[in-house]
């Protein structure tokens, strides 16, 4: 991919953590932590990867994308609305009575899974993947899960049965962020060595670093190369990346800035975006 395409991605990344952050204090409720470390995949995914149609949101030959750490909405509602899946504006509505929700719904415009209980998104993501296998269909299924997701059983099993039936459409991206709602993973508990556990699950697994596009992009075109087994891309990243007080920092799990601290993020990640031009 050319150096064009590579900067246009980082700009839209920092927009969507721009975003995230403006939903979450507009709403002072959210998940900024997560969405924030999740920027960079869901810029690759929307805007480089992902086959949709944005007048079809229901179109049966798409791929979909699972969130399956549910609570990092924001993120995905600023990817879904800078895409087109409906009016910007909506991204107002975060929280409130019969608008964009905290954790996705069905109802609302490119969502496939309707995330808030954790490891179940791949579970989800098992089915579609089965059912496009069923169906002869050609499309992918993409699952974002959490480092503290990952600690769920469910998880496992699910890994286990992807393995088993060579859901070769199927990706699991890890956003191995460090962090959960009550401190580091690795104290809660520890999910290492992640790579060599799917490994032995029967995954492909792909190790990258989750705030470099080149990379992202690279190992979402290696995903596609895969036959006869899953993909998981295990992207080390940082919980609350771009914001430096939110940066591996478990309070800001889900704690919304107060209007000191909203200036200071933005003015951050709009210092970021001056080094993208």
């Amino acid at each position: 991919m050319n150096k064009e395409k590579i900067l246009e991605l980082k700009k839209i990344a920092n927009d969507i953590r721009k975003e995230s952050i403006i939903v979450i204090h507009r709403a002072q409720s959210g998940h900024p932590g997560g969405s924030l470390s999740e920027a960079d995949l869901l810029s690759a995914l929307y805007f480089y990867k992902l086959k949709l149609n944005t007048k079809k949101p229901h179109d049966k030959n798409r791929d979909r994308l699972v969130l399956s750490k549910g609570h990092a909405s924001p993120a995905f509602y600023a990817a879904l609305a800078m895409k087109g899946f409906f009016d910007k504006k909506e991204l107002e509505t975060f929280r409130k009575l019969n608008g964009l929700q905290g954790h996705p719904e069905l109802k609302t415009p490119g969502v496939d899974f309707a995330g808030g209980s954790l490891g179940q998104g791949v579970c989800f993501a098992n089915g579609l993947a089965i059912a496009g296998k069923l169906d002869n269909k050609d499309y992918k299924v993409y699952a974002i899960i959490g480092d503290g997701e990952a600690q769920e059983g469910a998880v496992w099993e699910a890994a286990m049965a992807a393995s088993h039936h060579k859901l070769d459409n199927l990706i699991v991206i890890l956003d191995k962020n460090q962090v959960q709602e009550t401190g580091l993973t690795k104290d809660v508990m520890n999910i290492d060595p992640a790579a060599d556990k799917w490994k032995a699950f029967g995954f492909n697994t792909i190790e990258i670093d989750g705030h470099n596009m080149e990379e992202i992009v690279n190992a979402l075109d290696e995903a596609d190369k895969v036959k006869e087994r899953p993909t998981i891309i295990i992207a080390n990243t940082i919980k609350g990346k771009g914001v430096s007080f939110m940066e591996l920092n478990h309070k800001f799990h889900g704690k919304a800035p107060d209007d000191k601290q909203y200036k200071k993020a933005m003015e951050e990640l709009e210092a970021i975006d001056k080094t993208l031009q």
